[in-house]
């Protein structure tokens, strides 16, 4: 009797599960990664206030979290997490945060989302400019 062996098609099909599946679960809302494991009680240096250009925004991707500078001198910061799915936003173009996973896009000022799929605004985080550097405090 001999022993059952996998078509070319079948291994090719089951990496691609494999893969998709993997791939899903790297823009899972369901988190579980080592940056919701990181909670502050205090507010978070982010470094200088001048990285963060007017009518544009700065993503720091460690700390889960996106500032911009809708006008000269206001900062706002939002998490970085996107409503829809949970990943984290990729950058500010022209005065909008953007997730490129399903491309929701989020204002500048509110975190209000302008483009779908997402279904609510970015949570707004508290942000204040202390010694020319941006101090973050996620509540």
């Amino acid at each position: 009797m001999s022993e059952p062996t996998a078509s070319r098609r079948t291994v090719l099909c089951c990496a691609a599960v494999a893969l998709a599946g993997a791939t899903a679960a790297g823009c899972s809302s369901s988190g579980g990664g080592k940056d919701e494991a990181k909670s502050t009680t205090g507010p978070v240096d982010l470094g200088a206030a001048a990285d963060v250009p007017v009518g544009g925004g700065k993503v720091y991707r460690e700390q889960g979290v996106v500032v911009t500078q809708p006008t000269a001198g206001e900062y706002k910061a939002f998490s970085a997490k996107c409503t829809h799915a949970g990943c984290l936003v990729n950058g500010v173009v022209k005065e909008q945060i953007q997730c490129l996973c399903h491309g929701s896009r989020f204002g500048i000022a509110d975190g209000a989302v302008q483009d779908g799929p997402a279904p609510k605004p970015l949570p707004a985080y508290q942000v204040a400019v202390r010694n020319g550097n941006l101090q973050v405090t996620k509540s």
